[in-house]
């Protein structure tokens, strides 16, 4: 019998691939015809790393009849179970699951850009920029400056009195850093870098955001001389936004904002409304944010203070027409680059070494903490501001919880009810897709008529049985594949 071997190793590598040879791993021996089972199996789950086992069987029950009949039973599956995609956006934790998230997310974000999906291409003539809000500095850090391609000296100081801060140390850096360098970040001075301010800022990012949405059509409207029930009449701001996490390890996000009519037809505002003062309006609203916090139930031991957004706003308009120019040839973005740079950022994961991959429990967690010292810090101090050890039976409290994400719990990307379509519009309109093409005759029902609801009851049974297991063949052919296809591409 024709063979195939295939290595076996406790984790997915890179290689050796199928026509290598692996006599130091031990290997499974499979038929061509089981081979090409176990492949079939991986190209259902789109080559996810970590896929689901599902068992169950999916009924059909004739209405008029009574009779009961299956139309799919994961007993007839290699192994008795069917192995579904994990879904997870995180590129590091899945790279299959989180190439479609990016697809997805640069469609949403280009159909409400240019049109499509269902929305009308006249969105493109809309006011529409693209603006990122940053947060204060907390403190001075080692920082990558550059003048169009010249890189500049990281912190110059020609006076050398200014040269030390409060605590004795030389806060000057006159190297200019490369791209990557480790020290991006860092803090110059553990003492005078304010943590729990940054901790909390990242805790209140999204509360920052939500008080931005309602300054905004009240600066609006104080810039096109209306009130605000005239602007209520005659325009309405729609958004999508990315969180991005700096080398510091705050969060700062990027928003593409948009102006409509009122209503869900995506018709163009009223007159007056121009790009120029969408742009002065974000300015002035980003600049009025402030959100007081203190000690509550999220942070039991903060101080108070007033958070707010940083001073550089940056504001670019989106060119209407969306050609092959590249983004860096003038202020003016084209509507493809801006999809790209929300989509690189919703799958993207806060890049720092060896930060923890769970959620901290207890203090021994916090001692075994093995990341830049910088990133320890902000750690430990999102665990004592938000109670530090838990008690038995009680519910950690948000800070803690998401103290491993350096304080910031909220999701990556959101958008405005009506910027454009959703994931969930997406998803279905891929799964309509597969199934024309596994049946393009139409589904039938078990007595062979067009499947129609209203005529068959269609009864699903699922129950989860656990992950699927990364030494088996079947997970290293689908790693091995993913690989192989993402260096062609």
């Amino acid at each position: 019998m024709t063979t195939a071997t295939v290595p076996l190793s406790p984790g997915p590598h890179p290689g050796p691939g199928l026509r290598e040879s692996a006599v130091s791993d031990p290997a499974i021996t499979l038929s061509w015809d089981e081979l090409a089972g176990e492949i079939r199996q991986a190209q259902r789950t789109g080559l996810c790393a970590h896929p689901i086992r599902l068992k169950g069987r999916i009924d059909a029950i004739d209405l008029a009849t009574g009779e009961l009949r299956s139309m799919y039973d994961t007993a007839a599956e290699p192994g008795g179970v069917l192995q579904v995609a994990c879904g997870n956006r995180r590129e590091s934790a899945c790279p299959a699951c989180s190439a479609v998230y990016k697809r997805d997310a640069r469609q949403l974000v280009r159909a409400g850009l240019t049109g499509g999906k269902g929305i009308p291409e006249t969105v493109a003539s809309h006011p529409c920029v693209f603006a990122t809000f940053t947060a204060p500095s907390f403190g001075p850090v080692h920082s990558r400056r550059q003048r169009g391609r010249t890189v500049l000296p990281c912190r110059p100081r020609r006076d050398a009195a200014r040269r030390a801060c409060p605590h004795g140390r030389d806060i000057s850096y006159p190297r200019r850093h490369p791209e990557g360098d480790p020290l991006l970040g860092r803090a110059l001075c553990p003492d005078c870098h304010d943590y729990t301010a940054a901790v909390l800022f990242n805790a209140h990012a999204g509360d920052l955001w939500k008080r931005f949405l309602t300054y905004l059509p009240r600066h609006l409207a104080r810039h096109a001389g209306l009130t605000q029930r005239q602007l209520r009449r005659q325009a309405a701001v729609r958004f999508v936004k990315v969180a991005e996490a700096q080398a510091r390890g705050v969060i700062h996000y990027h928003a593409v904002i948009r102006l409509d009519a009122p209503g869900d037809t995506y018709q163009p505002p009223g007159p007056g409304f121009t790009t120029t003062l969408l742009d002065q309006a974000i300015r002035t609203a980003a600049a009025a944010v402030r959100y007081p916090v203190g000690p509550d139930t999220d942070h039991p031991n903060a101080p108070s203070l007033t958070l707010r957004f940083g001073p550089q706003i940056d504001v670019r308009p989106i060119r209407r027409n969306d050609d092959s120019q590249l983004p860096a040839t003038g202020r003016e973005l084209p509507p493809h680059a801006v999809g790209n740079y929300i989509a690189k950022y919703a799958t993207k994961d806060i890049e720092i070494p060896r930060l923890p991959p769970g959620r901290i429990t207890t203090r021994h967690d916090l001692d075994a903490l093995r990341c830049p010292a910088h990133y320890q810090k902000m750690i430990t101090t999102a665990w004592q501001l938000g109670g530090g050890p838990l008690t038995p039976g009680k519910r950690p409290s948000r800070l803690c919880r998401w103290a491993h994400q350096l304080g910031h719990g909220g999701h990556f990307l959101s958008k405005s009810q009506r910027y454009s379509v959703t994931f969930t519009q997406l998803r279905r309109a891929r799964t309509d897709h597969r199934k024309q093409q596994r049946h393009p005759q139409g589904q039938h029902d078990p007595w062979g008529r067009p499947l129609d609801e209203t005529v068959v009851l269609v009864l699903s049974t699922w129950t989860y049985d656990g992950p699927a297991h990364t030494i088996t063949p079947a997970a290293e052919l689908a790693l091995t594949s993913a690989d192989r296809a993402r260096a062609h591409d």
